[in-house]
């Protein structure tokens, strides 16, 4: 059993985090929550006590921290006593707080693939650039770390693992998709970091496709989706984290990511990226002071977090599985719809900060429980699925499988496979 978590980032997937632990701090215990800025923490901490959120009294502290520094990062770990980490500031930071999660024997999840500042969309499969070089290194410490504990990467990776384990002798193909259908009434905005968000984008899109990597451009390939609550939605093929391991651990001929984009966000996105403004790389204006462009545009975009308040919609993110069981082909779409609304209402952020936080602190009480603290270091994909998907049930993230023209909750489509097996057996 592990006690005592510690939150790195601040944003609106950190608040969603320590709402989602505070309200299950009787298994957690303490609740830490640490970043640059200790101010957004504090009021992260003060929304948590606003909503009386905290299941049972308890710790619940704020701190200032540059996760970036290892020695650093490794004392207010220690300090605190954390025997869970939950990195969910940006993605630049996952190599150093790793490193003081291995030295200091603390448990390890984050949301998303390492990336370095000044490369983007590097070689495919993009964790074996950073993180599953550390495998051995996590194993030899004792180390569990989770890799993508988010929804997408995350819950998608679970949702992949069910059906295969439950569905199919062979896979052939799983298609991501995630449509976004809200509305945040601002002329333009992004829903998480703009920095991380445009950069996922203007690389090139690697796709895994016929058991090889795959090249095209954003917004080159599309395809209509219809799907339940949200309808016929379009979306684009783009490049995705979960993507890069799912192909490699298990096994799958084709994984492709699909992701909703509206003509107004492509725009915009397109006229950004002509004038040179997403480059990452640093210009120096005519009088002399030395900016990077993509800094400047996520300074004058909204923070992701104010979008929340005035957020109307759902979400609809799913996974579509064929393949074949028993010589018949077979098709399965695992999903979850989310909606922005009671997400503010619940905890103060808006959906698609919901569905990313909340598996997070799923995962953190499955590493609490023992369930996941397997010690060594692991895709979603390579942990058991029906205990992170049916704790996500309780906590605001319900799976809906549909399968057969059959539109049912996780527990009732696992009692009729279950079932169908059962009756299969001479």
């Amino acid at each position: 059993m592990r006690k005592n978590v510690l939150v790195i980032g601040a944003g609106g997937v950190g608040q969603v985090v320590v709402h989602k632990c505070a309200q299950n701090n009787k298994l957690l215990g303490d609740i830490h929550i640490a970043s640059r800025t200790i101010d957004k923490c504090r009021r992260i901490v003060a929304s948590v006590r606003e909503k009386n959120a905290l299941q049972a009294n308890g710790v619940l502290v704020a701190h200032a921290l540059d996760a970036m520094d290892v020695a650093a990062t490794s004392q207010l770990i220690r300090t605190t006593g954390a025997q869970i980490v939950i990195n969910v500031g940006s993605s630049f930071l996952n190599m150093s707080v790793l490193s003081a999660c291995i030295e200091t024997g603390a448990a390890y999840i984050d949301t998303a693939i390492h990336e370095d500042p000044v490369k983007i969309c590097e070689t495919p499969p993009w964790y074996a650039n950073y993180e599953w070089k550390r495998r051995a290194e996590c194993e030899r410490a004792g180390v569990t770390a989770i890799l993508g504990a988010g929804f997408d990467p995350g819950v998608v990776n679970a949702y992949a693992k069910l059906a295969s384990d439950r569905y199919f002798d062979r896979i052939d193909s799983i298609d991501i998709v995630d449509i976004n259908a809200g509305n945040h009434g601002r002329f333009f905005a992004t829903n998480f970091d703009p920095e991380i968000n445009f950069r996922e984008f203007t690389g090139q899109v690697w796709s895994w496709q016929n058991g090889r990597w795959t090249a095209n451009r954003m917004f080159e390939v599309s395809r209509e989706w219809q799907l339940p609550v949200v309808g016929l939605q379009k979306a684009y093929l783009t490049g995705h984290d979960e993507v890069h391991s799912l192909s490699q651990i298990l096994g799958v001929p084709t994984v492709r990511f699909w992701m909703g984009f509206s003509d107004h966000y492509i725009n915009v996105f397109t006229v950004l990226k002509n004038l040179g403004l997403l480059s990452e790389q640093p210009l120096r204006t005519a009088e002399g002071q030395e900016v990077v462009p993509l800094k400047v545009v996520k300074a004058a975009l909204p923070d992701p977090a104010s979008l929340a308040p005035t957020y109307a919609g759902k979400t609809c993110i799913g996974v579509l599985v064929q393949g074949r069981q028993r010589g018949s082909e077979q098709e399965v779409f695992v999903y979850n719809v989310a909606d922005h609304k009671q997400a503010f209402e619940e905890v103060g952020s808006q959906g698609i900060s919901y569905t990313a936080g909340v598996p997070a602190a799923a995962a953190a009480m499955l590493i609490a429980s023992g369930e996941w603290d397997v010690r060594k270091m692991v895709n979603v994909e390579e942990l058991a699925p029906q205990p992170f998907l049916g704790l996500l049930d309780r906590l605001g993230l319900p799976t809906r499988i549909l399968h057969h023209g059959i539109d049912s909750s996780l527990q009732g489509q696992c009692d009729a496979t279950d079932t169908s097996r059962a009756a299969s057996v001479p």
